[in-house]
């Protein structure tokens, strides 16, 4: 059985996945052998390894040592083509269908593919939707992309629709890392109630509390990030809350 059907049957299972995802950059690196034992240890499902700007070279051996270190797969959550190597489980082959940069609706992708066939990475099509958090985010500034307004819900729907239709199987809902405020319930609640497909749902998720709302109002997959970047001491707490079928 391939990652996203593992993936899918912990949602049926438990309600929704729970996705740490991992920056392993620099700046990072003090933290990432704490996070991953405590991953291992605490009920995360997955990781998602990336982000949007790398502060130095030594990015493909700190993928090489958390393979070496977790117990759960590693999805590569790409901010770029140079982000790809053998070291992952999957992949989500990502279109970033809320903005028009070309560039990162389907140049990226071309130039990754044959690597990706070569490597032969699992890929799981996903639309990448940004929504606005507060403050410009990172992949806002690499990407020359804007975020969509949180109060526009029939335009974050429509860019859903649109990935949907296209053939994507995941919809992300991005309010960016440290953002000062997540994508709201109600936002999440509408789209998920309109498209046929899966909904991950992250940027800004600080509690337990925070992550069990997103997983009820319909995500299926909840990433959090930073918030494990200071501690990891919570990262059961987190489990409990997006799990929540295991309470029934």
């Amino acid at each position: 059985m391939n990652v996203f059907s593992k993936l899918k049957n912990t949602v049926k299972e438990k309600g929704a996945c729970f996705i740490v995802l991992l920056d392993p950059d620099n700046k990072n690196n003090g933290q990432i052998d704490d996070c991953i034992d405590s991953a291992n240890e605490n009920g995360v499902d997955a990781f998602f390894i990336g982000g949007s700007f790398m502060m130095d070279s030594s990015y493909h051996k700190r993928v090489r040592k958390i393979k070496s270190k977790s117990n759960i797969p590693l999805i590569l959550f790409p901010g770029g083509v140079n982000q790809i190597n053998e070291y992952f489980d999957a992949m989500l082959f990502m279109s970033l269908i809320s903005g028009r940069n070309t560039q990162y609706l389907i140049g990226e992708q071309v130039i990754a593919s044959p690597i990706v066939k070569d490597l032969n990475i699992e890929t799981i099509p996903t639309g990448y939707i940004l929504i606005e958090s507060g403050k410009p985010t990172t992949v806002e500034i690499i990407s020359g992309t804007q975020s969509i307004p949180s109060d526009r819900m029939d335009i974050i729907l429509s860019h859903a629709l649109a990935g949907q239709f296209l053939g994507m199987q995941l919809i992300y809902l991005e309010a960016g890392s440290g953002a000062k405020k997540r994508v709201q319930d109600d936002v999440i609640k509408y789209v998920s109630k309109e498209i046929n497909i899966d909904l991950v749902v992250g940027g800004g998720i600080s509690t337990p509390e925070d992550a069990n709302n997103v997983a009820l109002s319909g995500a299926s997959y909840v990433v959090v990030g930073s918030v494990f970047e200071s501690s990891t001491l919570r990262m059961n707490e987190f489990a409990s809350a997006i799990h929540y079928k295991n309470k029934s």
